[in-house]
């Protein structure tokens, strides 16, 4: 008979803390602790995926690197059981403002932590746990699969909206610009990249600030592999709120290679997460995965919103090969 948040709360009696005060907040139970701030949410990523991310968490925090940690419940599991076998997981947490990307000096504070975290030192590597995300060619060749098939779909729609008319008229611009880029990447496979720790969702809602002090949060996605796949992500979600401000993202790449210099490979494949037209694929996908019969006006928006910065990304992406490539 209890709800949601009160079976969640429930549930913190199998841990060995104190729960002073609880609050709603970022879609889990905030909880005031004699252990300090912890959160309390469910895990929905595959759940052999927490031990890696509980030897990457412990792995940082033996190097001092600010970043969450999980705690086990009284029975030394990671993740606590609902009856319903809804698995939940409590962690550290810090009580620090998102990162805001309007704010220049926050975001070098961001990828200097982000450059700090991909030099964090690896087990050994007998001892490395293997989690390897796909590379930016097999990553871009998924996605332009999916191209392919959101377009034949859209080919059977004998009644448009105004969205799928919008779609299809710039859809040939933008599966050719996918074809280009994963042609590219594909010659440039052979040049290997660094592996090392990569957060998976380095975005300004997992990146909180406190005294000058960044502490990092949801490592659900982390992985061990290519590094550009964070600061890729990071770049683009910042360049495509700020019209792609090449002198932006300039001083983000040397504020992160002040701490840890990219390779010549890593550089090329900067440019093809930056290069590959993201932003529409993730529209269309969104598109074709949700309810097809009532588009919402914010996809619209966001539709005309990347047509209208298409200029100005051919800009900084000549810019860019200019200076790094």
């Amino acid at each position: 008979g209890l709800n949601v948040n009160d079976r969640c709360v429930s549930l913190l009696d199998n841990y060995d803390v104190e729960v002073l005060r609880t609050t709603k907040g970022r879609g889990a139970i905030l909880c005031e602790t004699n252990q300090g701030m912890l959160i309390f949410k469910e895990y929905i990523e595959r759940r052999n995926k927490i031990h890696l991310q509980n030897e990457v968490l412990e792995l940082l925090h033996g190097q001092q690197f600010p970043a969450e940690q999980i705690l086990k419940n009284k029975e030394g599991e990671l993740l606590t059981m609902d009856f319903d076998g809804t698995a939940y997981v409590l962690k550290t947490y810090s009580a620090g403002r998102e990162c805001d990307l309007k704010d220049s000096e926050n975001c070098n504070q961001a990828v200097r932590a982000l450059a700090q975290l991909h030099r964090t030192q690896l087990w050994q590597e007998e001892n490395t746990p293997v989690e390897i995300p796909e590379n930016s060619a097999l990553e871009f060749n998924r996605h332009t699969r999916e191209l392919k098939k959101i377009r034949r779909f859209l080919k059977t729609r004998s009644q448009k909206s105004d969205f799928e008319i919008l779609l299809m008229q710039n859809y040939t611009y933008f599966f050719e610009q996918a074809l280009q880029v994963e042609e590219e990447m594909q010659r440039f496979t052979a040049q290997p990249v660094p592996s090392g720790i990569c957060h998976g969702d380095f975005q300004y809602h997992n990146i909180l600030t406190e005294q000058e002090k960044t502490f990092l949060i949801n490592f659900e996605k982390c992985a061990i592999g290519d590094m550009t796949r964070d600061l890729g992500l990071f770049l683009r979600k910042i360049l495509e709120k700020t019209s792609w401000q090449e002198k932006l993202a300039f001083q983000l790449i040397g504020e992160y290679e002040k701490v840890r210099p990219l390779t010549a490979a890593e550089k090329i494949h900067l440019y093809g997460r930056l290069a590959y037209p993201e932003k529409f694929w993730k529209i269309a996908n969104f598109y074709y995965n949700s309810g097809k019969a009532w588009i919402p006006m914010k996809n619209m928006e966001k539709l005309y919103r990347l047509l209208d910065l298409e200029e100005e990304k051919k800009t900084f992406l000549e810019h860019y090969r200019g200076v790094y490539l």
